[in-house]
């Protein structure tokens, strides 16, 4: 249930019988966040329910005809109603709260506090144990960035003092797996896409979404996953000290 998929992507620009060769050199890296930098279930979870703790209190009639589900269902019938929505997940929720508001009665001008409570509590993250310690040795040999389809705010999490660049699919106007929005993150590091490396969670908008816009990827598997048929990175770690110790096996074969 990740917060990035409460949009559907439309992965038919993905072909996944793409054949990774032998790695190039590694000049700068980018991260995916949602579930590569920390676990995202639990903080959506949590964060739905304390917004829907708030309805009830303070928007009563909007509780007693949702629930937390089919507000969920609601958002995603909503996507196909504006492209905006597949790649600005603020406003689609934003859009879905007006139209629940709207619907029962209650007063839509609470809808941003509402937002706000939410929001607050999407970025109360907790970073996997190895993500500070491995972004800070990878920062002093490395230009580092994100590429995200999330929300997620770097400086209020405190990881943004590891990256150069961030680029989020709201602001830049296309979500991953466009190969625009690689491309921007590579040129903002000033670093050729064939030189980066991507790492990431997802196996067609990270793995897939980055070797076909000429990046090499890296699969970040934390829960013991498998990719699917077809799908070959240049590595997969279950942790950035793999990550770390593959970048050096890297290095020394070059």
């Amino acid at each position: 249930m990740k917060d990035t998929h409460m949009a559907p992507t439309n992965n038919s620009a993905i072909s996944p019988g793409f054949r990774p060769g032998k790695p190039l050199a590694v000049k700068a890296l980018l991260f995916d966040l949602d579930d590569t930098l920390w676990p995202i279930v639990p903080v959506i979870t949590r964060a739905e329910q304390l917004l829907f703790d708030w309805l009830g209190e303070n928007a009563p009639a909007v509780s007693r005809r949702f629930t937390i589900e089919s507000l969920r269902r609601q958002r995603m019938d909503l996507v196909a109603s504006n492209p905006v929505f597949k790649f600005d997940l603020w406003k689609l929720r934003h859009a879905a709260l007006t139209i629940a508001f709207n619907s029962v009665g209650e007063d839509a001008g609470k809808v941003d506090a509402a937002m706000a409570v939410f929001s607050e509590a999407r970025h109360a993250v907790t970073p996997f144990a190895d993500v500070q310690p491995a972004l800070a040795r990878l920062s002093q040999r490395l230009p580092l960035g994100t590429v995200s389809n999330g929300f997620a705010d770097l400086g209020k999490i405190g990881l943004a003092g590891h990256f150069q660049a961030s680029i989020a699919a709201h602001s830049f106007g296309c979500a991953k797996p466009d190969p625009s929005i690689f491309h921007a993150a590579c040129a903002a590091l000033g670093v050729a896409p064939e030189h980066t490396v991507y790492v990431g969670d997802d196996p067609l908008l990270d793995v897939v979404g980055a070797q076909q816009a000429g990046l090499q990827a890296v699969w970040i598997n934390r829960f013991d996953r498998l990719l699917p048929a077809g799908i070959s990175a240049q590595a997969s770690c279950t942790s950035l000290h793999e990550l770390e110790a593959w970048l050096e096996q890297t290095a020394v074969r070059g």
